[in-house]
């Protein structure tokens, strides 16, 4: 490699995973390298990760990264971080870690609740949000409720990847993408607001919060310790970074109004994209990451994380296998879709139709194997987002193509399925990275390497496949879709009568 070369360094922190990828200044994927890291369930509901072995994590990777690709670290102009939002990051006066908790979790189940019956309405007219179990602010106001003494030694609430961006920079600081789209910001302004707070019950949480800017911002520089810690150069730029459905959408080729993105990932995310946002207090979220910019999104955990859960618990068992997503998708691609294949609910981590819906297979026969089980979990995946995609449409939000994202995109079935089921085209990137190239993307745009999102994505993006609808395939999932639905209405007093998180006999 010539040493005249200059690269861009994304990262991806998802709920479990965090990447680090290298990018030449047209998009082309230098080198990457991925750690898993470990989520602990200390209570029923409770989904937490070690913040040292985070850092541990990120900070491996990116020297990964660099070795691989055997660049002199002063080749590389500026560094973007995308992250899983929501959950809630905690640091002390010091700078200590003292909870990283997860978008998985449902602890503030019964406090989301309530919270939306007191003051739903006047927080979704400020925020364009209404209180959910994972939100950060819902569970800040958790913890100042159950965990007085841990509310009071927080001096900063963070998100996922402002957490990285703290340790790479020694700056507290978050940007726009991530705290409206957990509910922080006054919209469309995307900023503070007393208001807010005092309608969490969090009236005294203001110096809680950090500095807030604008993603494609420079948020800090490398410092020394980092330097040595990873392999950056020191004093390299760092940019405020995204809410990872925006990086990811960006790294698929979605960035202007009315294009649609759809990430099935951890999370289910179904976006579309537009110059103002939506004021549905049907619809999930919105998140403004510029101005004139806006993602309006349905989302909720029950996407990829159902698949995740199988593979952890009966494919590997603890032990090695080379594949286990391959080997699910061998599995499901033996079997033809019948109208009689079972189902399932993909609500192992909570749903947005309801704290007490749970996930369950239904209508298993003697003659189904383990390839239904799987065609019924992706069947019910792809249904979940289905849905949410009915709420967009119904808030007047709708689209004629879409680009589909995260590790979903990477299975040989998934794609076309999507294509069928919602009956129009998708499209899949070239890389599979898309989340940390959107956050290369930001980082040209800080250093001015290009004058806009769309020169960013015109440049450094560029489609692999798109799939094309089948008629016939469209009927079937919609009656199967149908189904779906009234399954989950039959089920809902018994998810009701089953006790939530309790543990004694």
């Amino acid at each position: 490699m010539a040493d005249t070369e200059r690269y861009l360094l994304g990262l991806d922190a998802g709920n479990t995973v965090i990447k680090a990828v290298l990018f030449d200044l047209d998009g082309g994927q230098v080198a990457r390298c991925a750690l898993d890291g470990r989520s602990a369930t200390p209570e029923p509901g409770h989904v937490e990760r070690d913040l040292t072995e985070l850092w541990a994590n990120a900070r491996q990777a990116i020297a990964g990264c660099l070795q691989k690709a055997g660049v002199d670290a002063r080749q590389v102009l500026a560094v973007g971080c995308a992250g899983h939002g929501n959950g809630l990051y905690m640091l002390d006066r010091a700078g200590a870690p003292l909870v990283g908790i997860q978008s998985l979790d449902t602890r503030a189940a019964g406090l989301a609740a309530e919270l939306d019956a007191e003051n739903g309405d006047a927080l979704h007219a400020i925020c364009l949000q209404k209180p959910w179990p994972s939100q950060t602010p819902t569970l800040l106001a958790w913890i100042k409720r159950h965990r007085p003494a841990l509310y009071d030694a927080c001096d900063t609430v963070l998100l996922c990847k402002d957490f990285i961006t703290y340790k790479l920079t020694g700056e507290r600081v978050s940007e726009v993408s991530d705290m409206s789209g957990c509910g922080l910001t006054a919209m469309p302004g995307c900023t503070y607001d007393d208001r807010l707070l005092q309608l969490y019950g969090l009236a005294d949480a203001r110096a809680k919060l950090p500095r807030l800017i604008d993603p494609a911002e420079i948020a800090g520089h490398i410092t020394p310790e980092a330097a040595a810690a990873t392999g950056i150069a020191p004093g390299t730029p760092v940019i405020g970074g995204y809410f990872d459905v925006i990086s990811s959408a960006m790294g698929s080729g979605v960035v202007g109004a009315g294009q649609a993105s759809i990430i099935a990932g951890t999370w289910g995310i179904n976006q579309v994209f537009s110059d103002t946002p939506v004021k549905d207090p049907k619809v999930f979220m919105v998140s403004g990451f510029g101005k004139g910019r806006f993602a309006n999104i349905e989302s909720s955990a029950t996407s990829a994380a159902n698949l995740e859960w199988y593979v952890r618990e009966f494919v590997e068992r603890g032990k090695h296998h080379d594949d286990p997503f391959g080997f699910c998708n061998d599995r499901m691609g033996q079997v033809q879709p019948r109208a009689d294949d079972p189902f399932f609910h993909p609500f192992l981590y909570g749903s947005a139709q309801g704290a007490t819906c749970r996930a369950g297979f239904y209508g298993l026969a003697g003659w189904h194997g383990e390839g239904h089980m799987l065609r019924a979990l992706f069947e019910g995946i792809m249904f979940e987002h289905r849905r949410h995609i009915s709420v967009l449409k119904m808030a007047g939000v709708s689209f004629d193509s879409a680009v589909l994202s995260g590790g979903g995109s990477r299975s040989p079935h998934w794609p076309q399925m999507f294509a069928d089921c919602l009956g129009v085209p998708i499209t899949v990137a070239e890389t599979q990275e898309t989340g940390a190239l959107g956050a290369a993307i930001g980082a040209a745009l800080a250093l001015g390497e290009v004058d806009s999102y769309e020169e960013g994505l015109a440049r450094m993006v560029r489609a692999r496949t798109t799939f094309e609808p089948d008629a016939d395939m469209h009927d079937h999932y919609g009656q199967r879709y149908a189904r779906y639905l009234s399954l989950i209405d039959a089920m809902r007093g018994f998810w009701e009568s089953v006790p939530f998180g309790e543990t004694q006999v």
